[in-house]
């Protein structure tokens, strides 16, 4: 990936003022549900600047990206998982993949959002119609092999993203899970503050011997601060985590570093180039301009080649 700058000075000062970001892994009740708190700020605005965002844009797509990177958690050995929206609203849809080795990678299936009236409010409802959520799971195994990725599609429902995955982990996968993510702007629409949590009940653990404390874990999660405007004001993960689940027995396994980030690479793109078809490597080199510009859709890094280059692969 070709990384381009934050360059806001105003933005950059805010960071400092902030905490890192990072992700805190952590299990809940004894293994009786595990989770992930993670602090994006730099993250949504990394993204932002690869993609080069507005507002309304930022906020589906960040919003996208930091559910993304709450499945990182879930993943095992060297995987990956796609998560997507294709919806008939003025959203369109969006698409994020996340890597087990720490890091995400999406954009929007239509940049800009065409709106019909100037967005009022942070309620991303009205930009969605009917639609389904879909995440594809590669697993090492089926990388390894080839083998088709497992796949799985509900409805779209909330019309909110965080719920929305939530719906689709317990109608698909059947497991009591639930998301929460915040981006905060201020007043200029600079992003100064994400981020994200999940929760989710292990296999056989909704029975009656724990029901206590599952409702003291449910409860505690519905009162999850906003989580962007948490982050924008200098908080830390550890304050919610243990101030949150103080009364469930919660325990950190481990931290980690999460990126927006992206494998592509100018190598990468010009054998994309090597592929096709003779004739049409000739037609670019007869007819084509002088540079070729070739677009990662991903992460938005845009490489160029001189255009003798196809003269190299015509040989």
């Amino acid at each position: 990936m070709i990384t381009k700058p934050i360059t806001d000075l105003s933005l950059l000062e805010k960071f400092k003022t902030l905490h890192e970001d990072g992700m805190t892994v952590f299990m809940i009740g004894d293994g009786i549900a595990r989770g992930a708190f993670f602090h994006g700020t730099r993250f949504v605005n990394k993204m932002r600047a690869q993609h080069e965002l507005g507002i309304l844009e930022t906020l589906v797509l960040g919003h996208a990206s930091l559910c993304a990177a709450l499945l990182i958690p879930m993943m095992k050995g060297h995987e990956r998982t796609v998560f997507r929206c294709d919806t008939k609203g003025p959203l369109v849809g969006f698409s994020t993949e996340a890597f087990s080795e720490g890091f995400v990678r999406g954009y929007l299936l239509q940049d800009p959002i065409v709106l019909n009236e100037q967005l009022s409010n942070w309620n991303l409802k009205p930009f969605f119609g009917e639609g389904k959520i879909s995440v594809v799971r590669f697993t090492e195994a089926s990388i390894k092999t080839g083998t088709p990725p497992i796949t799985g599609i509900t409805e779209i429902k909330h019309k909110n993203i965080a719920l929305d995955l939530s719906e689709y982990f317990l109608r698909s996968e059947q497991t009591v899970t639930g998301f929460n993510t915040g981006i905060q702007f201020d007043k200029e629409g600079k992003v100064i503050g994400a981020g994200g949590m999940y929760i989710q009940l292990m296999p056989n653990a909704d029975n009656d011997e724990n029901k206590e404390i599952i409702e003291k874990i449910e409860h505690a999660f519905s009162a999850v601060p906003s989580l962007g405007q948490w982050f924008s004001e200098g908080g830390n993960r550890e304050d919610v985590i243990f101030g949150l689940f103080r009364d469930c027995g919660v325990q950190v396994l481990l931290e980690r570093q999460i990126d927006f980030n992206c494998p592509c690479s100018e190598d990468g793109f010009r054998n994309k180039l090597s592929v096709l078809p003779k004739q049409e490597l000739e037609d670019m080199y007869k007819n084509g301009s002088d540079i070729i510009e070739l677009y990662c859709h991903n992460c938005g890094s845009v490489y160029k080649y001189k255009k003798e280059i196809l003269k190299e692969l015509l040989v």
